[in-house]
């Protein structure tokens, strides 16, 4: 890195170096709460809202929209306005659209959703680049901190907001509470950014660079990130709803999907730095995957009969987005690639994780229970497995 030569470095670098790594932590820690805090209170929701049930599906489905096409923008972005305005514009953007999804009605909430989420899309595709070109040396260790961070997050949105709506007095101040933590990463992105200027000199990739669009390890990059990315949106989105039906109370329900969370932070923090040491991660891909396989199988057969051993099973299957984070840093050499490979598998591998959450309230809907849309889930698994094989092999797009 720059601040090496010499043997040393500045005092001032390693302050920045710090800083930076700490906006990385809490900026990750914004990028789920946001969606899974939804899960365990949309019952309230949908009844003081006087919502319907394709409304809900609406609501669960939008992230993975938003993560699409805001995760293919946000390349273009970055090269026009630098990467550390550009993370900077999309945790504001993040702070208004928690604000905004509570102060008015079904439509409002839709909308409020859909600005919240763009904000984490734009952030989801560019920290990759900042780990990458900011720690090169430590890829696999500062994408297990980041996604511990990320998760950790995601399970202080489902456990915390159930308590929260029963002192605040409602789902709003429940939900819109989450823009204090939204403003506060913001605020240390924009000193980390000033601090060093070392978010500004990450390369995201010039004018007139290659396209990945027609490089086949790319593309199954993307649709093993995709269908991750399917699974954890049908989770965060259902999966306390399948608990309560199976005769769990509201509470726990939140508690499991928050446990889920809490089972990727050591794992994250374990596994992508010795997997990236390792020339092929598939195996480590495989062996999550069959956990989480596992999960649903008792999910499936048996929700109420072990709810927490299945909540540990999926959680373990649902640790694998840290290894398709460590896989799209390394299947690229240069940062340059990192950002189009990142883009790429985000933009569309979230439009296919788009897909989840309606299908599977749909087939609810349809069929007036779980079965058909946990064996639907069961599938992509297995699909996803297979190209996270794949995806793991040392080979460079």
């Amino acid at each position: 890195m720059e601040e090496e030569a010499g043997g040393g470095r500045r005092p001032g670098v390693i302050a920045g170096g710090v800083l930076l790594a700490i906006a990385v932590v809490l900026t990750a820690m914004n990028l789920r709460p946001a969606i899974t805090s939804v899960g365990p209170l949309l019952a309230e929701m949908r009844a003081d809202l006087g919502a319907s049930a394709l409304w809900a599906s609406l609501l669960t489905t939008l992230p993975g929209l938003c993560f699409a096409g805001a995760g293919l923008a946000a390349p273009l972005l970055s090269r026009r306005f630098g990467i550390g305005a550009a993370i900077s514009f999309a945790l504001a953007v993040l702070t208004v659209g928690l604000v905004l999804r509570v102060v008015d009605g079904p439509l409002v909430v839709l909308g409020g959703t859909l600005v919240a989420t763009a904000g984490i899309a734009l952030v989801n595709v560019l920290i990759p680049v900042v780990i990458r070109d900011s720690f090169p040396a430590r890829v696999g260790m500062m994408t297990g901190v980041y996604t511990a961070a990320l998760q950790g997050g995601g399970a202080l949105g489902s456990s915390v907001s159930p308590p929260i709506e029963g002192v605040l007095g409602g789902w709003r101040p429940a939900l819109g509470g989450w823009a204090v933590l939204a403003a506060i990463a913001l605020v240390a992105w924009l000193l980390a950014a000033r601090g060093t200027g070392r978010t500004a000199r990450t390369t995201t990739g010039g004018e007139g660079g290659r396209s990945l669009m027609r490089n086949r390890l790319a593309w199954i990059v993307t649709i093993f990130f995709g269908l991750q990315a399917f699974i954890a949106y049908v989770v965060m989105g259902w999966l306390p709803q399948v608990f309560i039906d199976a005769g769990v109370s509201k509470g726990d329900a939140g508690l499991l999907l928050g446990l889920m969370s809490v089972i990727a932070v050591p794992i994250s923090l374990v596994i992508p730095p010795i997997a990236a040491r390792q020339g092929s991660q598939s195996l480590w891909i495989l062996g999550m995957g069959v956990c989480g396989f596992a999960g649903m199988l008792g999910l499936l057969f048996a929700p109420g009969a072990s709810p927490l051993l299945w909540s540990i099973l999926i959680g373990i299957g649902m640790s694998v987005f840290s290894l398709a984070l460590t896989v799209i840093a390394l299947r690229a050499r240069t940062g340059a690639d990192t950002a189009r490979l990142s883009g790429m598998a985000q933009g569309f591998g979230y439009l296919l994780a788009a897909v989840g959450p309606f299908v599977f309230g749909l087939l609810h809907d349809a069929t007036g229970g779980w079965t058909v849309s946990l064996i639907v889930l069961i599938v992509v698994m297995c699909a996803q497995m297979a190209f996270g094989v794949l995806a793991g092999r040392r080979r460079f797009v």
